[in-house]
């Protein structure tokens, strides 16, 4: 909803105690949505809801920078959450660096990147670098089951993030087929693969 008209005061109080949740947790990072507008919105009506945007995002990454913690925008495709307002990574990019706080970061999503753009490690490689990325997630495409299912070749995209020297969190944000044990098998497997303990 932070891009959302007259929603203003609702938005600072939810970032005020998410960031209380999060002092509480020791959680260094809060997601915020940006919220869905009409996809049918003309050019006037996208504008005053990426001002709004860009206000409330300068607003909490200050408040969010007293408390240590970085705020996190995830662009999210049109397929699962119709009509949301950040829908690409090179859109949340261009909005961190105009409000260009050292603590507002974007959360890539594999999942989501792969069904609006495609091309995931020429955009790892183009954006993992700039410091901007605060959060990887994964699931599968297209079904948002385990990673190793499906369009994704989590192996090589998990090589290629490891070769960019991110050493963020990566989420797993996905629908186990058969129970969270069963659902973690891709990673106990990539982990021997590359001689980690699992």
């Amino acid at each position: 909803m932070v891009a959302l008209p007259g929603r203003e005061a609702e938005v600072r109080s939810g970032v005020d105690r998410a960031l209380e949740y999060a002092a509480a947790l020791g959680c260094p990072r809060v997601h915020l949505m940006a919220g869905p507008v009409r996809p049918d919105a003309p050019p006037v009506e996208r504008a005053k809801h990426r001002d709004t945007f860009l206000a409330n995002l300068a607003w909490a990454a200050e408040r969010a920078a007293a408390a240590g913690v970085d705020i996190l925008i995830e662009p999210i495709n049109g397929r699962d959450m119709p009509g949301y307002f950040l829908g690409n990574q090179a859109e949340a990019h261009a909005v961190v660096q105009q409000v260009g706080a050292s603590h507002l970061k974007v959360q890539f999503d594999l999942y989501h990147c792969q069904i609006v753009e495609g091309d995931l490690t020429a955009t790892l490689r183009r954006d993992l670098p700039t410091g901007r990325v605060g959060h990887l997630q994964i699931a599968g495409v297209p079904d948002r089951e385990e990673p190793d299912q499906g369009e994704l070749n989590v192996r090589h995209l998990l090589d290629v993030v490891d070769e960019l020297g991110f050493d963020g969190w990566i989420g797993c944000e996905y629908r186990p087929r058969a129970g969270t044990s069963e659902g973690l098998r891709w990673l106990h497997d990539h982990r021997s693969r590359r001689g980690e303990n699992a």
